[in-house]
């Protein structure tokens, strides 16, 4: 699994919380927030989603993104 700090800055500098993010792209606040912190994958539709409505490409979206430690 893999940690998306992008994600985390993203949706703050929108002033957006992990509740609103999470019912733009149809899943919970629980399932959002595993995503930013690694926990859970993140399907590659939600990911297309996400970086549509950031506006950014893939590639941006996934700068920074570390393998998360056990």
């Amino acid at each position: 699994m893999y940690i998306y700090p992008r994600l985390r800055d993203f949706r703050e500098d929108r002033d957006l919380s992990q509740k609103e993010i999470a019912a733009l792209i149809g899943t919970t606040q629980q399932y959002y927030s595993e995503y930013e912190r690694g926990i859970r994958e993140i399907p590659l539709h939600i990911f297309i989603q996400l970086a549509r409505f950031y506006n950014v490409s893939l590639d941006r979206l996934a700068e920074n993104c570390s393998p998360r430690k056990k």
